[in-house]
């Protein structure tokens, strides 16, 4: 009996480590990805912007308030995380045959969002823990009363209840998702055989991993063909199903899919998808890449030359063969094919901020007036991106003006989640920028920011630097220069 009662015991405490490990794990997906490596391109966003904007207007949402980023990761998935962001990886556009596809994972996601499914998470998260503090607490009373096995039993059961529970809740959100990014994409006129295509690419991939399509309790999504069933009537019975997909957009997709493809991709890889056989303009662009990555300047050279023979005022060509100059160690050369780039796609940051480095890599002190007004927009247009605001930085320290160098030295930490060292910069340059201009309200607010941030840690290391950096730094709480 006492070994019986063991078993029993550590079964239970099995379980509460799974609950408590699922809890978790679902808890840290609803906050953002900073740890994970975000890939900026000025191609992709712009690809993403319009590919996504008919499924956001459809869903209600604001186009401008709704951001869809790749996250660098080889997996196949999407999600999202708070507010109204969705997170596409990589291996999700690597996977995807077509635009179509990725419209109908955007409109699922976008269900998820409409349905403050991330918001509602702790709702589930509450009824699932509810059940297992009362099955604890009744475990504990029978023990206590001398029924060990009962009290281990009644334990083990509600942690099967409250794992269940949360699941069946998880599911209930999916399935909501789907029905609601179906109707998003019916609405917009788009149609959804992309959405079932990639649902069977995931259904093949599970059988491929002999993962049992027989029973979707344990799941957290309903099981792959009883989603497919559910869809197939709602894409059918409307007229978008024979709607036939943008053209444009999907050559746009073919040319970003390769040129990912180039960039995350082992060489190798790349060039056994792209051979040098195929001169279509999606291969050269891949091959680039792969020259580029493999420091083969001259043959990456040669494919972008093909493509700008092509396509002389594409910006996007233009942007890569100036980023291989630069990065080649031309950044003279670099300069006229990056201008003609921001001239081309002026609405492009990302671009506007290559071209910044680029001017400053020259190292001729004639560059940089010129970077600097290049930078300033690129910031202006996008203050989320800590590699423009580091170049920005460097010009103001060449300039002699190290108050607004340490503004954007803040601006960059911020943005990287390095608040310790956003507040040592905003105190400094608040103690060179005069009262009262909107730099100094600027950098009065990194530094409250990342004060409150620091302050909130409830980890011990963290309060100690900030005792620190508190006695290295003076408490500068207004700006002191004139």
């Amino acid at each position: 009996m006492a070994d019986a009662f063991l078993t029993r015991l550590g079964k239970v405490r099995l379980l509460a480590r799974l609950v408590l490990f699922l809890t978790l794990s679902l808890a840290l997906a609803t906050q953002p990805v900073a740890a994970q490596s975000l890939l900026r391109d000025a191609e992709t966003e712009a690809l993403f912007r319009d590919m996504s904007r008919p499924l956001i207007e459809a869903a209600g949402l604001r186009p401008e308030n709704v951001q869809i980023v790749l996250v660098g990761d080889k997996s196949i998935n999407a999600f999202v995380a708070g507010g109204q962001i969705v997170y596409i990886h990589s291996g999700l556009i690597t996977a995807a045959d077509n635009a179509n596809e990725v419209q109908g994972v955007i409109a699922h996601e976008l269900g998820h969002i409409t349905g403050g499914h991330v918001i509602n998470f702790t709702q589930g998260a509450n009824m699932a823990t509810s059940i297992t503090l009362l099955s604890l607490l009744l475990g504990v009373a029978a023990m206590a009363a001398g029924a060990g096995e009962a009290g281990a039993g009644i334990m083990a059961a509600g942690q099967q209840a409250a794992m269940g529970k949360f699941l069946a809740f998880s599911r209930t959100q999916e399935s909501s998702a789907d029905q609601a990014g179906a109707s998003f994409l019916n609405k917009a006129g788009i149609t959804g055989k992309g959405s079932l295509s990639f649902f069977k690419k995931l259904q093949n991939q599970e059988f491929r991993l002999a993962i049992p399509q027989d029973d979707s309790y344990a799941r957290t999504h309903p099981l792959t063909g009883e989603r497919l069933a559910a869809l197939e009537n709602v894409y059918k019975s409307v007229p978008s199903w024979n709607a036939v997909p943008d053209p444009d957009l999907e050559r746009r997709f073919q040319r970003v899919k390769a040129k990912l493809s180039g960039f995350v991709d082992e060489p190798r890889q790349t060039l056994i998808k792209y051979p040098e056989t195929d001169t279509s303009i999606p291969a050269r662009y891949a091959r680039a890449y792969a020259w580029h990555k493999s420091a083969y300047p001259e043959k990456a050279n040669a494919e972008v030359d093909a493509l700008l023979k092509a396509e002389p005022h594409d910006p996007y060509f233009l942007e890569l063969k100036g980023q291989i100059l630069l990065e080649s160690g031309k950044p003279k050369q670099a300069l006229d094919s990056l201008r003609e780039a921001v001239r081309l796609a002026p609405d492009q940051p990302l671009i506007s901020a290559l071209l910044g480095h680029a001017l400053i890599a020259t190292e001729d002190p004639g560059n940089f007036q010129e970077a600097k007004s290049v930078l300033r927009a690129a910031v202006a247009r996008d203050n989320s991106n800590p590699f423009a605001w580091y170049q920005l930085g460097i010009v103001y320290d060449r300039e002699g003006d190290s108050a607004r160098a340490a503004l954007a030295t803040a601006e960059r930490y911020s943005l990287e989640g390095n608040p310790m060292l956003a507040l040592t910069s905003a105190q400094a340059a608040m103690a060179g920028i005069k009262t009262g201009t909107p730099d100094c309200l600027r950098a009065q607010d990194i530094a409250m920011a990342s004060r409150g941030i620091i302050e909130q840690s409830r980890d011990t290391s963290g309060a100690k630097r900030l005792a620190k950096a508190e006695k290295r730094i003076p408490p500068v709480t207004t700006c002191g220069g004139h």
